[in-house]
Order: structure tokens, then C-alpha cells, then sequence
């Protein structure tokens, strides 16, 4: 019992650890992401850059969330991965983050 325990506190722990590590970024393309060609061709993609956990293109507002562990890579490398398939990507400031910004200015 005691093992068992043990073992599922460790695996929680390095849930818990792991997940500290990934990030989210949302970007815009150019060109812009307008049919399931494209979400496929960003998807098929990126997802063999290293550190990429998730990529959720969105044909609707035209942006592509991805999620990636921070230790493996960073949102540069993941702009020269869109470049390699001829997409330029700009970060968009997430939404939550802009609402930190301004309660810390009115502050």
C-alpha cells in the first residue's frame, strides 16, 4: 500500500513539475489561414518542431494557438518553423495578459 502511494504521489509530482514547463502563444499568419488545407499544413508541420505539445489553428478567427514546453524550445524557434513552410507569424498578446497590464497601470 505504502508503495502504492508512493508511486502515485511521484507520478503526480512529475505531472505537476511537467506542466510548469508549457507554455501558450497564439500567432497570426501571413498569409492568413482561410481553408482546412492550411490548418493541416501548419499542423502536419509544427508538430515535429521539438517541445510542441499542441497546435490549434482556428479557420473562424484565423489564429493558431500552440502549446510547447518551454525547456525545449521558445517562440522564436516556433516563428523559424513557420517560416520554414512560408508562413510569417506575429505573437498575439493573449488577452489575459493585457488585462494584468492594465489593472497594474491603473494601479
Amino acid at each position: 500500500m505504502k508503495k502504492l502511494f508512493l508511486l502515485t504521489f511521484a507520478m503526480f509530482f512529475a505531472v505537476l513539475v511537467q506542466a510548469q514547463n508549457v507554455k501558450e502563444v497564439v500567432f497570426t499568419t501571413e498569409p492568413e489561414i482561410e481553408c482546412n488545407n492550411c490548418v493541416n499544413k501548419i499542423k502536419n508541420n509544427l508538430r515535429f518542431e521539438k517541445g510542441v505539445k499542441a497546435i490549434n489553428p482556428d479557420l473562424k478567427t484565423k489564429l493558431v494557438t500552440i502549446q510547447y514546453d518551454s525547456e525545449k524550445t521558445d517562440v522564436d524557434n516556433l516563428i523559424k518553423a513557420f517560416a520554414k513552410i512560408k508562413y510569417k507569424a506575429t505573437v498575439v498578446e493573449p488577452k489575459k495578459e493585457v488585462e494584468k497590464e492594465e489593472k497594474t497601470k491603473k494601479e
